[in-house]
């Protein structure tokens, strides 16, 4: 976090503080601080905290969570917790960190005690890395007036808890992640461990907040931010979870225009980085800062080698895919716009006028683009969606009209032919029309030629209702049903040119699937994570039936059900109602 310090909530649509092309820092829509990143799953998820506009102070009410596959477009998922989570809280939303454990995720937070008045470190819970977060316990987790929790799980499974300003502290926690054994302990800052600060007697060594602890090799990091202010990132190494700390020197020197500095590191996808924060967008500083990121690699011996801030960012480990729908969220850097959350579920963009434009890097187009498609709602004069390649003035290949929808919420899908699309590069979405504030985006997606491309709802003839994935469900297996048409993207199917007809369900791509390849009548039809198998093929027909193209037998309504819920599967084709799908 900060110094022992307190911020609005007010978005600001940020400008690019140099060329288009760079990309750190890595979140522009509102200002971030204090980045704990999390590998989960395949995708880094980063949690962090919110420096309200224009604060003068560490003004911070909520955090906030964002993932990346590829290290360069970041999604935003909102906040999903805040200091009204913890009812015994009062102020001050500062640095903190999650952790994944049997399916849970504990995010540790320090708040400030509405009984006491002092900083206490609370826990919050999800069944989900995005959350929502809930308060684990209804109280402080532990409370001695200091701040920036970091956890740590070894390998032997046990779990630590550290945090401190201006001492450094740690727990054990318990296996349930919310409770302790012992009470807390005290880490010797000894000048051997923790470096030797000048001209300060009270504060002899470098240690001043913001720990980081993980396990590489065999070898324990503690990394720290040093000296304030202002501060630089330096880090000292031990052969246990609780030392003996040695000191080692200087990570990230002092730089930048915030005198505080708070570090993460991870390991993804065969590369090592380096989160941390500075106050590099317009109206930047102490208190309003950003949070950034750099790729390094350790010397031979485990050490960190200086890393610099840049306004470059790392290089992207993977290619985006256009033909997949992309939430318009999703950016590498976001000029003049902001995000909320959307009534379809997710976050949208908005507050888009004339001229504003989101990059999105390393678009994989192939051999060419035919069509783009977009949601979109305006309650204002609409505008046009211009599709630009290299620069939010290079290469026009498409332009989309965005109509009056009756309202900032109310969605409709626009579509507009795409040419000179092909092969990989950066998309600009820019937006222009007249005065004010234009319209909002929800989602985005591409067509190739020759793909079936989107075909929305699909409501089964018989019943009336739409196929429908179980409460936006993206567990692999679930079984699909019919269900009232609502409009969800758990309900959007779209037709690929190699057959599949996926739909994104809870924000992630499934494909429908022939459960097990089963080509027996009353196989199941199901979601599963899209691999291309003939069992995930299937054929729209023009007589309204839609068949597997594996086993040649037709998506199915089980006994003619009518009700909500009614399970799909696969059956012998006979043409009935209960097999015959419209589009809604």
């Amino acid at each position: 976090m900060a110094v022992t310090l307190t911020l609005t909530s007010s978005f600001i649509a940020v400008l690019s503080p140099t060329a288009a092309e760079a990309d750190n820092p890595i979140i522009q829509t509102i200002h971030t601080a204090d980045p704990a990143p999390l590998v989960h799953d395949g995708r880094v998820y980063l949690y962090t905290g919110h420096d309200e506009d224009g604060s003068t102070w560490f003004d911070m009410r909520e955090w906030r969570v964002w993932s990346s596959d590829d290290m360069v477009n970041w999604t935003d998922h909102g906040s999903p917790l805040s200091i009204d989570t913890f009812s015994w809280a009062r102020q001050d939303a500062w640095a903190g960190q999650a952790v994944e454990r049997g399916g849970k995720f504990y995010w540790y937070v320090p708040v400030v005690n509405d009984a006491t008045g002092r900083m206490a470190i609370g826990v919050a819970v999800a069944d989900s890395p995005t959350g929502p977060f809930r308060d684990a316990i209804g109280h402080p987790l532990v409370e001695n007036g200091e701040i920036d929790p970091t956890v740590f799980i070894d390998t032997d499974g046990q779990a630590y808890l550290y945090w401190g300003n201006p001492n450094l502290w740690y727990v054990k926690l318990n296996a349930d992640m919310t409770s302790y054994s012992g009470s807390p302990t005290q880490i010797p800052l000894t000048t051997a461990g923790f470096g030797s600060r000048s001209g300060n007697a009270e504060r002899p060594t470098l240690y001043e907040e913001g720990p980081w602890v993980y396990k590489r090799n065999s070898l324990y990091y503690m990394v720290f931010a040093a000296e304030c202010c202002s501060e630089h990132i330096a880090y000292s190494t031990a052969p246990g979870p609780t030392g003996p700390w040695t000191y080692r020197g200087t990570i990230m020197p002092t730089q930048g225009s915030s005198f505080t500095n708070h570090a993460g590191i991870i390991d993804y996808k065969g590369g090592s980085y380096f989160f941390y924060h500075n106050g590099a967008l317009p109206g930047g500083g102490g208190f309003t800062r950003s949070v950034a990121v750099e790729k390094f690699t350790y010397n031979a011996d485990g050490t960190f080698p200086t890393i610099n801030m840049t306004d470059a960012g790392p290089p992207q480990v993977d290619l985006l895919d256009p033909y997949a729908r992309q939430e318009a969220e999703t950016m590498a850097w976001g000029n003049g716009v902001e995000t909320e959350p959307s009534g379809a579920g997710g976050m949208n963009v908005g507050w888009i006028d004339n001229g504003d434009w989101i990059k999105v890097e390393g678009a994989d187009f192939g051999s060419g683009a035919t069509t783009f498609n977009a949601s979109v709602a305006s309650a204002g004069a609409g505008g046009t969606v211009e599709l630009r390649l290299g620069g939010p003035t290079g290469t026009q290949v498409g332009t989309c009209g965005v109509p009056v929808t009756g309202g900032w919420q109310t969605w409709t899908t626009i579509s507009c032919p795409v040419s000179g699309a092909a092969g990989t590069k950066d998309l600009y979405l820019r937006f222009t029309g007249g005065s004010g504030s234009l319209f909002n985006v929800d989602w985005w997606r591409f067509d190739r030629s020759g793909s079936g491309g989107d075909l929305g709802e699909l409501r089964a003839v018989e019943a009336g209702r739409c196929l429908d994935v179980p409460n936006q469900s993206t567990t692999d297996g679930t079984q699909v049903q019919i269900y009232d048409c609502w409009g969800g993207a758990n309900q959007q199917w779209t037709h690929t040119a190699a057959g599949e007809l996926s739909v994104y369900s809870g924000g992630s791509r499934k494909c429908l699937d022939a459960q097990g390849s089963g080509t027996a009548n009353g196989t199941k039809a199901v979601i599963w994570s899209c691999n291309g198998g003939a069992n995930q093929r299937w054929n729209v027909n023009a007589n309204g039936t839609i068949t597997n193209a594996q086993s040649g037998l037709c998506l199915d309504v089980a006994e003619y059900a009518t009700a909500n819920g009614g399970l799909v599967h696969l059956w012998t084709c006979h043409g009935g109602t209960n097999q015959q799908w419209d589009l809604a």
